[in-house]
């Protein structure tokens, strides 16, 4: 079915600039916001022929019907999209009116807007240059990849696509070079530098260089980093020949018809395996880049894509495209090691070396070549307050010294306060049994922090006598182990799963505290964090199993690497469940084990919906590939179920989600399978909800089926959730957020509505409605409607809210970034939904995501005197009309949706008798003579 779309922001920005440009980008840099007055046409790749049978252009008849059907220079063409993945184009319109001409012509599939995405900013220390490397590379023995690389798999003849900021291809970690000779052989530059946020400043050609940013060269680092580098960071892939599509200007901003446009490209390119470290919020599966990410994979490549780094935001997080059917969206995991750290050397033989940590990262702190003896403010070194105080008349002057202090009681600063105020300068914090980790120092650079037994070994050497100096040379790191975090799914990694219920994320790999290339310019070397990293390391997957088993092992890998994959834990507690598959996927992944396991397990997912529609029967298929004969036993693994809502209310909680001890019941039809070299079996699984769930919090159930033999662990993962998420509130109609049960009218003056009143639309003086989604709605339509209108069937708020409280509030448009569409075509479709009688209709919208409380709290939406259709309102009495569809509901039919009417507002003018209809196109009492509507009506429109 066709569809139209434009968010409203976007239709704000096509009338009156200046309100759009109220908008501002969210502070997690991957929030979409639109850009003002652009969209994608996705053409019918079927609609081909004329009646006669002959072969048309697609692109020729759309662009010869825009040129027949609207006015000069009323649409600019900014991109032609031809492939088989997606045909269609970006176009500039001038007027958002002629989108409703654009959606009725033949062949136009779907119009949607252009989504604005602010790529990550990393903060760089300037690394150090150490002579000795820090041993082998902690994330790839994470994922077994070291152990496929020790074997001469390193991805060699294999091609990967890099959609990012570019890459620094000068670097000698990635090659040196550019061109087809060179590691980065190839790619584009969609952008240049001075991209701006408004879609302005693009110059593209044909040179990627990561001139200013850093994210890309970090990113392909990753897949790509030639071994025996300073910080011996080692490339997934290192063999694989890259390309890279640079797609961030310096401001780190681009768009969707950038991202599409880099996709087809990387696709047509022949590239094996896509990715992209870059995310568009909303939860839903539709967008335009999953849509085309997910077509390319069903066209034997792989897309690996990030999940997101919006853990802090709870369930249902999802991001595009990495939401796509069959991309593979990444989680992050934390780094088994912290550092590369550098170290303190001493000229004590039974103490020469151990790490530090500082305020800053792969470097030295900058002492230069000091090599001083040491003073200890106390000695003894179970002291709870060491320097906590000013420190004794006694205490020598200390510029001739290394500081040693304990960690306790008082902030580090206070402690490096007193020091200083004896002359000290260089200081060693020891720890307390505290956090071995970047220390808040407060930005002073000349203090570290030392982990217990070194500090104790420092101290008893000091009381003992022996003269010795300590140092901080640069030419030495090493890794520690992380036993605080490492092998744990990221807090700040995305949950899902989409509004769909998909199983998504996919899976995860190593992302927190990950070292790799940057710019030369920068610093040559970066430590990052996040799902950014985490991608490109199954795209290095990836690569080594296509060249491994072939180009055709495209369409298995993501089920291959969920079911070889590693299960993540809840906490490095021993025995702990495992962690949510809302937000570890199906586990880690593990090369070695994809590589050389000789089981195939399918389905890699059972999705189980939620309880309205609950998938219970399952079954899973077995094949022995190996040579033996080969015994399975299987068992039913919990994860923890994960409460999406907080108790007691229909507000989202905020991650870490917390994790509930019930779990799904599961029947399996056998716990043990024998089957011979070659052989298949099947196991029937029943998998029942939990009885006792909290289902007013929408909890997420999910786990492993495990199935094990001698030498090898698979798994097959599955995720539901234990509620009727058709009963589930949709609509905020709580006072909670700004004192006001949502939705309401404000007037003109900034206060909420709560009688009936009269409007002008001149000036300020027009309501404004104001809503917020607790959870996502695929559809959300505002109808005016007769006056002595009821709530037709369906939920409605107006019951669940308290009264209108008369408050004043700042009429704007705060967390006006929808992320859904404006569809131009009211009355669609059929059933009870459009026989609930409607004057006209205000505004419809698609796939709207959820608000939440830390920077998209609500949206306002201000109501026109023009409806849709272009037809300006009649004079008269109207309610306003709010329905939201709910999750899994039928848009056809009322009774799944909540709804909400306002109080009367009245339009001056001579009486009018208001009378509905079921559709706007065909409403009465409608002026159909005059089009025309003020300025103040259009800046609202």
């Amino acid at each position: 079915m066709k569809s139209f779309a434009v968010t409203v922001v976007a239709l704000a920005a096509f009338v009156t600039p200046s309100l759009g440009a109220q908008f501002k980008i969210s502070r997690k840099g991957n929030e979409p916001e639109v850009v003002p007055n652009k969209v994608i046409v996705e053409l019918d790749s079927t609609s081909v022929l004329t009646t006669r049978g002959e072969p048309v252009d697609v692109h020729a008849r759309f662009f010869e019907e825009l040129d027949r059907r609207l006015p000069a220079n009323a649409v600019k063409t900014k991109k032609k999209y031809e492939s088989d993945v997606f045909n269609g184009a970006a176009i500039e319109i001038t007027n958002v009116d002629d989108l409703k001409t654009i959606t009725s012509m033949q062949g136009v599939k779907a119009v949607r807007p252009v989504l604005l995405v602010k790529g990550p900013h990393l903060n760089f220390q300037k690394p150090g240059k150490p002579a000795k490397a820090p041993g082998q590379y902690p994330p790839n023995i994470m994922t077994g990849v070291d152990k496929v690389q020790a074997k001469g798999n390193r991805g060699k003849g294999i091609k990967i696509g890099i959609i990012d900021s570019g890459v620094d291809y000068n670097h000698p970690a990635l090659g040196g070079g550019f061109g087809p000779k060179f590691k980065i052989a190839g790619g584009y530059d969609f952008v240049g530098d001075d991209y701006r946020p408004d879609g302005t400043g693009a110059v593209p050609d044909a040179d990627p260089m990561d001139s200013c940013n850093g994210h890309g060269t970090h990113v392909a680092g990753i897949i790509g980093a030639n071994p025996d580098n300073q910080f011996n960071v080692t490339g997934v892939a290192y063999e694989a020949t890259l390309r890279a599509y640079r797609i961030f200007g310096c401001a780190m901003y681009t768009d969707e018809a950038i991202i599409v446009d880099a996709l087809v490209r990387a696709y047509k390119d022949g590239n094996d395996v896509i990715t992209l470290s870059v995310g568009l919020s909303g939860g839903w599966s539709s967008s335009t880049s999953a849509v085309v990410a997910s077509r390319i994979v069903s066209r034997g490549r792989v897309v690996t894509a990030a999940a997101g780094n919006s853990g802090d935001l709870g369930a249902w997080s999802a991001e595009s495209p990495s939401a796509g059917k069959d991309v593979i969206s990444v989680a992050s995991v934390e780094n088994i090691a912290t550092g590369p750290l550098f170290e303190v050397a001493t000229t004590l033989p039974d103490l020469p070396r151990f790490p530090y940590h500082w305020v800053g990262t792969l470097a030295s702190i900058p002492v230069g070549d000091l090599a001083l003896p040491i003073y200890a403010t106390s000695n003894d070194s179970t002291v709870v307050d060491d320097a906590c105080n000013e420190l004794p008349d006694s205490t020598p002057d200390l510029s001739g010294y290394v500081t040693l202090v304990r960690r306790g009681t008082c902030g580090f600063m206070t402690k490096i306060q007193n020091v200083l105020a004896k002359n000290g300068s260089t200081i060693i914090v020891y720890n307390n049994g505290g956090t071995f980790a970047s220390p808040d120092f407060a930005g002073y650079e000349q203090a570290v922090l030392v982990q217990d037994a070194d500090g104790q070994a420092l101290l008893d050497a000091y009381l003992a006598g022996k003269k010795f100096t300590v140092s901080f040379p640069q030419d030495h790191s090493t890794n520690v182990p992380n036993t605080r975090t490492g092998g744990l799914i990221s807090e700040t990694s995305s949950y899902g799963p989409t509004w769909e219920i998909g199983f998504k994320p996919s899976l995860a790999a190593p992302g927190g505290g990950i070292v790799s290339t940057w710019p030369i310019s920068m610093g040559s070397f970066m430590l990052s964090s996040g799902t950014s990293m985490s991608t490109p390391h199954v795209a290095g997957i990836a690569a080594l199993i296509l060249k491994a088993k072939g180009r055709g092992a495209a369409k298995d890998i993501r089920a291959l690497l969920q079911t070889t994959s590693t299960t993540v834990p809840a906490t490095l507690i021993e025995g702990s469940e495992p962690q949510t598959l809302a937000q570890a996927g199906a586990g880690m992944a593990n090369a070695y084990n994809a590589l050389n396991y000789q089981t195939i397990v399918t389905p890699s997912e059972l999705l189980l919906n939620d309880t309205a529609h609950w998938r219970s029967s399952h079954t899973i298929y077995i094949r022995n590939t190996g040579r033996k004969t080969k015994t399975y036993k299987l068992k039913h693994i919990a994860a923890g179920t994960a409460l999406s809502l907080i108790e007691g209310t229909f507000q989202p909680a905020a991650g870490p989600l917390s994790l509930d001890s019930t779990a799904a019941s599961v029947r399996l039809s056998t716990s043990r399978l024998t089957l011979g070299p070659g052989r298949s079996g099947s196991v029937f699984v029943i998998i029942t909800a939990p009885k006792d769930a909290k289902t007013a919090t929408l909890p997420i159930v999910s786990g492993h089926i495990e199935v094990a033999t001698s030498g090898e662990t698979l798994h097959v993962s599955y995720l539901g959730v234990a509620s009727d998420l058709t009963k589930a509130q949709v609509i905020d109609t709580s006072p909670e957020v700004v004192g006001v049960p949502f939705p309401f009218l404000i007037d003109g003056t900034g206060n909420v509505q709560a009688d009936p009143m009269t409007y002008s639309w001149v000036g300020e003086d027009y309501p404004v409605i104001s809503w917020r989604n607790v959870l996502g709605s695929a559809r959300l339509t505002i109808d005016l409607v007769a006056p002595n209108t009821k709530a037709p069937v369906g939920t409605n708020l107006n019951a669940l809210a308290n009264p209108a409280q008369k408050r004043a509030l700042k009429k704007g448009w705060l967390g006006g970034i929808i992320g859904g569409w404006l569809h131009g075509r009211p009355g669609r479709g059929g059933g009870s939904y459009a026989r609930v009688p409607i004057v006209g209709q205000l505004a419809s919208f698609d796939m709207l995501r959820r608000q939440n409380l830390i920077d998209d709290p609500y949206i306002q939406y201000g109501i026109s005197n023009v409806f849709l259709n272009g037809t300006a309102v009649a004079p008269g009495t109207y309610k306003v009309m709010l329905r939201s569809l709910k999750i899994g509901g039928d848009p056809l039919r009322q009774e799944h949706y909540e709804t909400w009417l306002s109080p009367d507002i009245t339009i001056p003018g001579a009486a009018t008798t208001t009378t509905a209809s079921t559709s706007a196109s065909t409403t009465t009492g409608l002026s159909t003579t005059s089009t025309s509507t003020s300025a103040a009506a259009k800046k609202t429109n």
